[in-house]
């Protein structure tokens, strides 16, 4: 299996905090074939090849103050989002980029820390109160044929009625490690 993690990050540094240990979960991964290859692109050089020879793709979150990837000109670069039938995991600012092409919108809400979830089904392995660790200055509306698995205010986990798309507004490579190995048997 091959693995496309997308690197959102303007700041070259920021790298080490929200791509780097997802690259360490798959290096470390248990997965039943044990044959995980990734590669990670930015988001700018990312091209329509890389899209096409992924089994999976993953799309890491930035920092609180880095929302370049949503700049009209940059979130064009996503367009391929609309017409992929292959498993996406947007973390953060990911699920927000998925949320967008989806008809969701962004708004503005500060959480940082660490929160308990409470999922109103199983969600990649994750169910019931479960602790989080959330570190955004932004959040987004349900986009249509999404379903919210979360009870809080603003959808903290998401998944496509039809399609192995999901996004997570809080960071499961810092807390819930085992949801993106999960991810990682998805079909």
């Amino acid at each position: 299996m091959k693995v496309l993690i997308i690197n959102i990050c303007k700041e070259k540094l920021h790298y080490f905090e929200f791509v780097k240990p997802i690259e360490k979960i798959l290096k470390n991964s248990n997965h039943k074939t044990n044959n995980i290859k990734f590669f990670t692109k930015h988001y700018t050089k990312l091209n329509s090849l890389d899209i096409d020879k992924a089994d999976k793709i993953i799309i890491a979150g930035t920092s609180l103050k880095d929302n370049d990837f949503v700049k009209d000109e940059n979130l064009t670069k996503f367009k391929w989002i609309k017409t992929n039938e292959k498993p996406i995991l947007g973390i953060c600012g990911g699920m927000q980029i998925i949320s967008l092409f989806n008809g969701g919108e962004i708004a503005k809400t500060q959480e940082i820390g660490f929160f308990i979830e409470e999922f109103n089904k199983e969600f990649l392995s994750i169910g019931g109160k479960y602790e989080v660790y959330h570190l955004h200055n932004n959040y987004v509306t349900l986009p249509k044929d999404f379903i919210s698995y979360t009870k809080s205010k603003t959808p903290q986990a998401i998944k496509h009625k039809s399609k192995p798309i999901y996004g997570t507004l809080f960071h499961p490579e810092v807390r819930n490690k085992e949801l993106i190995n999960r991810f990682l048997e998805i079909n």
